[in-house]
């Protein structure tokens, strides 16, 4: 059985750019959710979101580290957030493939959840009121989900699988997956993953408005808007940018002396087949079974999970849908188990969410530690049972540990990680 490790790790996200300056504003308790000043919002009643920080400071996102001025307004948004953050875990990693033998095992696998939402609501507007001479050449380059994995292809020469997943809030979690089965099965030896969204903009803020998906409830405090399992949570936040992982066969990475943050165990996947909006919680639970089965073989029981990194949104039904899938399928062994949702810190960054949450999951197992949930001062009463982390971060065991992505059209995912050994 080939294995399969994380050796790379990047993120840009509402708490700013970098995984360490993640993590610690993370731990710390920091909220990256904002109230938004920069979009004219009309008649919209959201007025806040989870914002990528921009600007020159450390922690800050700046756009010319990542492109050069004549391709920055050739790429939306959402593709330059996904380049940044698979730079950032190129670059830890370590490793650039150089023989073309090299180049063609290793590859790339990033997608996203809407693409370029915002290139498309312009360009729009620009043949509405012109036509099409003032619709840019590089328009659709500029908002396919897969032109995230075929810059980094080709910034790095790697020729293997080039893919993006499509699969709405599971999105990030799904590439990752099916990246971890692409060197599991021998097709790679080396996989680029992750995905990045950009949404926040009047069209997308007024979409899920329109869904009554979004809380409204808090535009004046908005670090108190995102608050899983709480009674007064009233939706989820929308929030925008990108995570990466370096997923990297063992042997591979022990012949460069690669660093290994943790190892893939198990991965699983599911479908409702219920309805495209509103989760089943039955699908949920069948997507973290077929992953524990997957960790069996790598060694790893229900007894070895220590933290979960729910994909707890915020709204209504789907906390609580996911909370009771949990807890059926952990049994008697839900009281060894600590919950939480960073969402509570950063929003929902919809296809973005399960990689920013697999490296926060990654880490999580590297320094023993789990995530606070924000917000959550009255939890309800059914889950009153179950350690949701909240408030404050928690310092215990974490043998292995499990992020759970559920999205639009009962789409499921489950990643299992473990400890390296």
């Amino acid at each position: 059985m080939r294995r399969v490790v994380v050796t790379g790790l990047g993120i840009v996200s509402p708490l700013g750019v970098g995984v360490q300056h993640n993590w610690k504003r993370l731990l710390k308790g920091d909220s990256g959710i904002v109230k938004i000043e920069d979009i004219d919002l009309k008649d919209i009643p959201v007025k806040i979101a989870g914002r990528v920080p921009w600007g020159k400071e450390k922690g800050e996102f700046n756009i010319d580290e990542v492109l050069p001025l004549k391709d920055q307004k050739k790429n939306d948004t959402f593709i330059v957030y996904g380049m940044a953050a698979g730079i950032e875990a190129m670059k830890d990693c370590g490793f650039v493939p150089e023989t073309p033998e090299q180049q063609e095992r290793c590859g790339v696998m990033m997608g996203s959840g809407i693409g370029g939402l915002q290139t498309i609501y312009e360009s729009s507007l620009s043949f509405n009121e012109v036509g099409m001479r003032c619709v840019s050449p590089f328009f659709i380059p500029s908002v396919l989900i897969n032109l995230i994995s075929g810059n980094l292809s080709i910034k790095y020469g790697l020729k293997g699988p080039n893919e993006a997943c499509v699969s709405a809030c599971t999105t990030g979690a799904h590439a990752i997956g099916e990246a971890y089965c692409m060197i599991e099965r021998g097709d790679a030896d080396f996989m680029l993953a992750g995905s990045a969204e950009a949404p926040i903009n009047v069209l997308g803020l007024a979409g899920f408005s329109r869904m009554r998906a979004l809380a409204s409830d808090f535009n004046d405090t908005p670090e108190k808007a995102s608050r899983p399992w709480d009674k007064k949570r009233s939706g989820f936040v929308m929030s925008e940018g990108a995570g990466a992982l370096v997923l990297e066969e063992l042997n591979h990475a022990l012949a460069r002396g690669a660093k290994i943050y943790a190892e893939v165990a198990g991965y699983g996947v599911s479908g409702d087949a219920y309805h495209i909006t509103s989760p089943s919680g039955e699908g949920a639970k069948r997507s973290m079974q077929m992953a524990l089965k997957k960790a069996a073989e790598h060694n790893v029981s229900l007894d070895d999970i220590g933290y979960i990194n729910a994909h707890g949104t915020s709204t209504i039904v789907g906390d609580v849908g996911e909370a009771l899938a949990v807890k059926e399928v952990f049994a008697s062994k839900i009281k060894n188990v600590s919950m939480s949702s960073t969402k509570s810190s950063i929003g929902h960054l919809l296809g973005a969410a399960g990689s920013v949450e697999a490296v926060y999951t990654t880490l999580a197992i590297q320094d023993q530690i789990c995530p606070p949930t924000l917000n959550l001062e009255d939890v309800e009463d059914e889950l009153k049972d179950m350690d949701l982390v909240p408030l404050q971060p928690k310092k215990r065991e974490i043998k292995a540990a499990m992020s759970n992505s559920f999205g639009f059209g009962g789409t499921n995912a489950t990643l299992i990680l473990k400890k390296y050994e």
